[in-house]
């Protein structure tokens, strides 16, 4: 047989009619037999089109408030007959059961309702039953029939039929099934996600995914699933790379812990912070935060807590960077930033990030909950004799801000609202802290009087001994060590300040 078929027959029942019109009128040119159900029959009726009514098929009534319509064997017998089988050809005959060629049908919107925030019987009501049975139907059967499933794919259905006069190939066919598939499988997703509070049963379902450039490296393939439209105003710049997206990742989260202080900028390369200020304007916070490392600020990602200004375009003009995020930008500071044809510039709007966090692991894959906790003044507790100096708490709790979303092993040096330097990504708590401390000789930073913070606890005093001798006067560290005494002896005989915070923020 052959796999070529010409549409003769479709049934029609959507919820959204938006595009419909001029598949219907291409279907009727094409002299094809239309079937439907309620508001989509009206809709067919109104354009002047002839349309049977799923009730003369089935003989039954649409019933339960519409909840039952096109679940009946006439309907999915005419969907789901192998033509080439002798067995359905012959009941197809018997019970008088019409061939139906095309399924058009879209599903209640679900998602859009939980979205909005609506009870939960309104919800319920939206889980549609008629429609995904019709889509899997056709989908199942796509040797012979034709689904499609959603508005997104009606462009492709009209340039098809009319392009092949209503004919479609197996392939088409094929292509369609799959793509209905997707849609079937991503609203049961959503319906169980609702539902579900067993926490060691995950399912995620993505529809908007996109082909990247290539992967972290040239040779691989790259892709990013989610809704970057949503998050982002791309004003400007080439398309982001699987690299760029893990730095623009990073700079929000770490951004986000400063949402509601001063002005605020950050600069990040390779996922961790090389400079970052609070300070009273945008332009000293981000000259501040140049200043503790320009050499790793080149080609790197800006982000900043409040609206890029004119003089703080300008002063990042000066400096090649690849990406820089603000809530708001001037017009002319926009202008000025758009002089360089590839940087990127993205407005960030104000979007709740997924509270689970997931990742492969093997041959399966890791969840976790979000790090939502932020060290704040109320939580430490002073644990030394010495306490912290209201600048010093404020520079400790700036710290581990930065400190949270670093690579552990990590240590961070801050003072007066300002990074210092860090020890990033070490196999040991004493090479992060040394190497922070080269760091911050290297650009010339004083130490005496700065703040560290820790990502995890000090097994052993040899930290608070060498940040000691370094010139730090506070600590902020979660505690928990059995050998706690022996920083905190340290600390007292040394006139050094040290709170816990009792939460560890390892950032693997």
């Amino acid at each position: 047989m052959s796999t070529t078929k010409t549409i003769q027959s479709a049934l029609i029942s959507v919820f959204s009619k938006e595009g419909l019109e001029p598949i219907v009128r291409q279907l009727n040119s094409q002299n094809v037999t239309l079937y439907s159900t309620g508001g989509t029959e009206d809709f067919i009726k109104n354009l002047g089109i002839p349309v049977i009514p799923v009730e003369d098929v089935t003989s039954y009534p649409s019933i339960l408030g519409g909840r039952v319509k096109t679940l009946h064997p006439k309907v999915f017998g005419g969907i789901l007959n192998r033509q080439d089988n002798e067995s359905d050809v012959q009941q197809m005959q018997e019970f008088n059961i019409p061939q139906i060629d095309l399924v058009i049908v879209d599903l209640y919107p679900f998602e859009k309702t939980v979205a909005s925030g609506a009870d939960e019987a309104d919800i319920i009501e939206k889980i549609d039953i008629g429609g995904i049975s019709l889509i899997r139907a056709a989908a199942k059967n796509f040797k012979d029939t034709v689904i499609v499933a959603s508005v997104e794919q009606y462009s492709f259905l009209l340039d098809m039929i009319t392009e092949q006069n209503g004919g479609t190939t197996l392939e088409d066919r094929k292509l369609l099934a799959t793509k209905a598939f997707h849609v079937s499988s991503h609203y049961d997703t959503a319906i169980f996600n609702y539902f579900n509070t067993d926490e060691t049963i995950y399912k995620q379902s993505i529809a908007n995914g996109q082909a990247l450039r290539y992967g972290e490296n040239p040779h691989q393939k790259g892709f990013f699933f989610g809704d970057f439209d949503a998050m982002f105003d791309k004003v400007h710049g080439k398309e982001l790379s699987y690299n760029n997206l893990l730095d623009v990742d990073a700079a929000v989260n770490l951004i986000n812990e400063f949402k509601n202080d001063g002005p605020t900028f950050a600069i990040l390369k390779h996922n961790n912070a090389c400079g970052l200020a609070t300070r009273t304007t945008v332009n000293e916070a981000y000259l501040t935060a140049l200043a503790c490392d320009p050499t790793s600020a080149f080609g790197g990602v800006l982000i900043s807590n409040t609206k890029i200004d004119v003089a703080t375009a300008v002063e990042i003009n000066k400096l090649f960077c690849e990406v820089v995020i603000a809530p708001e930008f001037d017009k002319e500071a926009s202008a000025i930033l758009q002089e360089k044809k590839n940087r990127i510039i993205l407005v960030q709007n104000e979007v709740e990030l997924p509270q689970k966090l997931v990742r492969t692991c093997l041959n399966g894959i890791l969840v976790q909950e979000r790090n939502n906790i932020t060290d704040t003044k109320e939580a430490l507790r002073t644990v030394t004799i010495n306490t912290p100096s209201e600048q010093e708490i404020q520079d400790l709790i700036f710290a581990s801000k930065i400190c949270k979303n670093t690579k552990s092993n990590t240590i961070v040096f801050a003072k007066n609202g300002t990074l210092l330097a860090s020890g990033t990504g070490q196999t040991s708590r004493v090479d992060a802290l040394l190497q922070a401390i080269e760091k911050a000789k290297n650009f010339g930073f004083d130490l005496h009087g700065a703040s560290m913070a820790s990502d995890a606890f000090f097994p052993f005093p040899d930290c608070v001994e060498i940040a000691k001798k370094a010139g730090i006067t506070a600590v902020i560290q979660p505690g928990g060590s059995i050998k706690d005494e022996l920083s905190i002896n340290y600390c007292n005989e040394n006139k050094v300040a040290m709170v816990f915070t009792g939460t560890r923020h390892f950032k693997h």
